[in-house]
């Protein structure tokens, strides 16, 4: 696990230049384990970084994902919401209050023992959605 103390050089490590927006960037995700959308992250951030722009943001955080550092979600059908553990997981929303939850990824087949020889897989994700045991 990436810990907040070599997040310059796990930038580094990914080919991206650690900037004073990109590491408050990572670190907001290594630390805030709320799958928070780019809005959150600019909200919060702003606070500490007030020269700090959407764009930025937004930027910043395709450029993870292209990386591979983050995992984007689109679990709600409204709006991209980011996590950094890209170890695999699932994620569970819940319809009422919309966090998103971590769950332990159930024991199942690797993709290649389903998916056809010429198909090239890109991504996997397992979402569950109900309610959560705050809502229920």
């Amino acid at each position: 696990m990436i810990t907040i103390e070599n997040k310059a050089a796990y930038l580094t490590q990914n080919q991206i230049k650690p900037s004073l927006q990109r590491l408050a960037v990572i670190d907001y995700l290594l630390t805030h384990h709320t799958h928070p959308t780019a809005d959150e992250i600019f909200e919060d951030l702003l606070q500490k970084i007030p020269t700090l722009s959407k764009t930025t943001i937004y930027n910043t955080l395709d450029l993870f994902f292209q990386a591979g550092i983050v995992r984007e979600l689109t679990i709600d059908g409204k709006m991209n919401r980011y996590d950094g553990d890209i170890l695999p997981h699932a994620h569970f929303f819940c319809e009422k209050c919309e966090r998103v939850f971590d769950l332990k990824q159930p024991k199942m087949s690797h993709p290649r023992q389903i998916l056809p020889q010429d198909y090239q897989l890109s991504s996997v994700h397992v979402y569950y959605k109900g309610l959560c045991k705050d809502c229920k």
